[in-house]
């Protein structure tokens, strides 16, 4: 697989750094999105507020972490520089001048997935970009939309129970997404206050979505929920709709979201690489 994911904790100063670092971050995404396309490593990437004390950074990637990290630093460093503004024992800045310290940074401010989804684990970015290119597709049309959502676990006994059981369901997950069809990644990560952060990308409507989610993947959802404070009723696919509700009111919202090849669905790029494996065949 050349893919990966990455979830990166900034453990802020105050809660008053929240709100202030939300607007800064929209106000440096074009920089950010910038540095992505000049990487041309990362497919998706998002921040998001968890907490009053904590911002994440999530990514879905080909290739090493400390290349990524050692990148991002070099063409994004004023975009970091920013956020550790508000971040507590920030590395030296500017972040530019100071990339290995940075790279030392994030590798010990990691979260680390308790499994991870991929819907084509053998493509890279830059060739999904050329495969679309050389048969003329855009995506047009289509949208990709992040889902960030945070269950809150009921005890500490509970979070360990949680995350045995995702780990020991890594390959079922897998099968039961790839029913699904429209998710390109998806993690299950373990968070701060005994949370479970479930973070995708997928395309189309989230009704649709959540519905197609409820049918092929709800079983993992009903285990979860045994140990999920003020769950919705179960199972999901017989309460659909206060499952849609739940989903909608613990989905956190992303901040600066990335595409690489924004449009292309999970089908289309599945067609464009099905399509190059037959042409290579035929030569």
């Amino acid at each position: 697989m050349s893919q990966s994911h990455f979830t990166l904790s900034f453990p802020l100063k105050a809660p008053s750094d929240v709100n202030a670092l939300a607007d800064q971050l929209t106000t440096a995404a074009p920089a950010l999105i910038k540095a992505a396309d000049a990487i041309g490593t990362i497919h998706y990437s998002r921040f998001t507020v968890l907490s009053e004390k904590t911002l994440l950074f999530l990514g879905d990637f080909d290739g090493d972490l400390t290349s990524l990290f050692t990148e991002l630093g070099k063409l994004a460093g004023p975009v970091f520089d920013v956020i550790f503004q508000h971040v507590d024992n920030p590395p030296p800045s500017p972040v530019a001048d100071h990339v290995e310290a940075f790279v030392e940074w994030t590798a010990a401010h990691l979260i680390h997935a308790l499994n991870i989804y991929t819907a084509y684990p053998d493509v890279t970015v830059k060739q999904i970009k050329a495969l679309a290119a050389a048969a003329g597709v855009s995506g047009a049309g289509g949208e990709q939309r992040p889902f960030l959502v945070v269950l809150p676990i009921k005890s500490a006994l509970a979070f360990a129970e949680v995350k045995l059981l995702l780990i020991a369901r890594g390959r079922g997950t897998t099968k039961d997404l790839d029913s699904v069809g429209t998710p390109h990644f998806a993690q299950f990560v373990p968070l701060e206050d005994h949370q479970i952060g479930f973070f995708t990308v997928y395309d189309g409507s989230f009704d649709k979505y959540i519905g197609d989610f409820t049918k092929n993947i709800g079983g993992v959802f009903d285990l979860i929920f045994k140990f999920t404070k003020n769950s919705p009723p179960s199972p999901c696919r017989m309460h659909l709709q206060e499952f849609i509700d739940f989903a909608a009111g613990a989905n956190r919202t992303p901040i600066g979201f990335y595409q690489a090849y924004p449009g292309l669905s999970v089908q289309d790029i599945h067609a464009l690489v099905a399509d190059s494996k037959s042409e290579a065949a035929a030569t």
